[in-house]
């Protein structure tokens, strides 16, 4: 039966900060519960994740980074949901962001400005002026699988824990997928 913690090999974060990104690394101090696994890069996509490692899709939780526009200004947030929900991204998160319009970022700006790797995007170490919306379902869910900037590996923590993260906030912004 697939757990959060799956088939993988967990350790502490700060012992292995070669399997997360730099800005992952310099953040994780503030999660001393994050653990840390490495897994095949070609696997780091969710569906894949969970089928190859029995990583419950309920536990895993998938960051999306956003770029609202409203009079010519620019705001980028992440917005985390787990898996097994979708997020209201045209709904919810825009009119919480007070957008006009907003979009999922475009490829090289999140990679650009998260100094993260596309498919191992993780709110831990976004810039600090980023909003976090965390919805409800990720902070209720107790541990959850997240990235760690790198496609390598993975970051499991409690989901609870998300709200430590500068600008985190937490919304009703998903509902189960289905």
């Amino acid at each position: 039966m697939p757990t959060p913690r799956g088939t993988l090999t967990w350790s502490p974060a700060a012992e292995r900060p070669d399997l997360l990104a730099h800005p992952v690394a310099e953040a994780a101090g503030a999660f001393p519960s994050a653990e840390v696994a490495e897994i095949d890069p070609t696997l780091a996509d969710t569906a894949a994740l969970c089928d190859a490692y029995d990583v419950s899709l309920g536990a895993s939780a998938n960051c999306v980074v956003v770029r609202a526009k409203r009079a010519g200004v620019e705001t980028y947030a992440a917005v985390m949901v787990l898996a097994t929900h979708r997020a209201d991204v045209n709904g919810v998160v825009r009119k919480h962001l007070g957008a006009r319009k907003i979009s999922f970022a475009p490829h090289d700006d999140a990679v650009g400005l998260t100094g993260m790797e596309f498919g191992g995007i993780t709110p831990v170490g976004l810039p600090a002026d980023w909003p976090v919306l965390v919805d409800a379902a990720v902070l209720e869910a107790g541990d959850v699988v997240i990235g760690s900037g790198l496609r390598r590996s993975k970051v499991l923590l409690p989901g609870a824990d998300l709200l430590r993260l500068p600008g985190a906030e937490r919304l009703d912004l998903a509902q189960p997928a289905g």
